[in-house]
């Protein structure tokens, strides 16, 4: 009788191991330790006497051991060509002619200026471009926000800007809200954000503490492709503080944020040349020199195609 459980057992973590070869899809599901089992040979009964609980606890143990590690094993691979990519691109914009970034930062940027979704929002987050990030430059988008001008003789309802504060190394990031140009400090790195508090010293919005939604996120990132993924720097800055406003959003019952990023011509991928996790968040529409490209439903509804 013992020799047939053991002959069991081992047969159940056989089976075990042909299921853990199989490749995993992501996003990654959220794996308990004990979340894969097989639970019908190890029930009791008539016609099948119960394992003793040491050789059930090892198969299990041994199960849930391969699979963590098969799960790492992807991730591994997909971190490793996260890094593959981002190194490649960094290189085509270092050595992207001046002349053909200037023209493109300034076609991106009239499009969203004349950008329908753009014109009725009232609320937005928006990044600050960084020279030395090669980012596609936002300067003249932040201005007509924040120097409101006149239109025809009427002055347009004045938008509600947020920009992004670095709070610390673990992917900690803030949007503050600014009303000019010169609320803008250089931090250690040389970037450009908002102090903690205004020239009076009274504490800047914080986005998260807001009474009203945001309509729109300006978003940058390193790589892109049509399908919506977006490649950050690797901080996931971005993508931990637009997950937490979303969340946000679906507390409160509000409508989720329309997520743009903005991209030169050559940060846009061929299809599958972009790994992903569960935690990248795509984005609803690219914007490029060659126009605006939408992506999801929510882009489909707001844009003429």
């Amino acid at each position: 009788m013992a020799m047939g459980r053991r002959a069991h057992v081992r047969e159940l973590v056989k089976a075990a191991g042909v299921l853990m070869t199989q490749p995993l899809l992501f996003p990654l599901p959220k794996l308990a330790a004990n979340s894969l089992s097989i639970s019908n040979p190890l029930l009791p009964t008539p016609q099948r006497p119960l394992p003793s609980p040491s050789l059930a606890s090892r198969s299990t143990v041994t199960m849930s051991t391969s699979i963590n590690d098969n799960v790492q094993d992807q991730l591994d691979a997909i971190f490793k060509q996260k890094k593959v990519v981002r190194s490649q691109v960094r290189k085509t914009l270092k050595a992207m002619d001046p002349s053909l970034r200037s023209h493109e930062d300034i076609a991106v940027q009239d499009l969203v200026l004349g950008a329908p979704w753009f014109k009725s929002c009232q609320r937005l987050c928006a990044y600050i471009s960084g020279k030395a990030l090669r980012e596609v430059d936002t300067s003249k988008l932040l201005s007509e926000i924040l120097e409101n001008p006149a239109k025809d003789g009427h002055m347009e309802l004045r938008k509600k800007l947020y920009v992004p504060r670095v709070e610390d190394k673990n992917s900690h990031m803030r949007m503050l809200n600014i009303s000019r140009i010169d609320d803008l400090i250089a931090n250690s790195m040389d970037i450009l954000e908002p102090a903690s508090v205004d020239s009076d010293g009274n504490e800047r919005e914080d986005v998260m503490q807001a009474n009203d939604p945001v309509d729109l996120f300006i978003l940058p990132g390193l790589a892109f492709d049509r399908t919506g993924r977006r490649l950050g720097r690797g901080g996931g800055y971005y993508d931990t503080f637009i997950r937490n406003y979303q969340e946000l959003a679906k507390t409160k019952n509000w409508k989720q944020p329309f997520l743009v990023a903005l991209s030169y011509s050559s940060q846009i991928m061929n299809e599958g040349v972009i790994p992903m996790t569960e935690n990248d968040v795509p984005v609803d529409a690219l914007v490029s020199p060659s126009g605006v490209i939408p992506i999801s439903s929510a882009a489909l509804d707001r844009i003429d195609v």
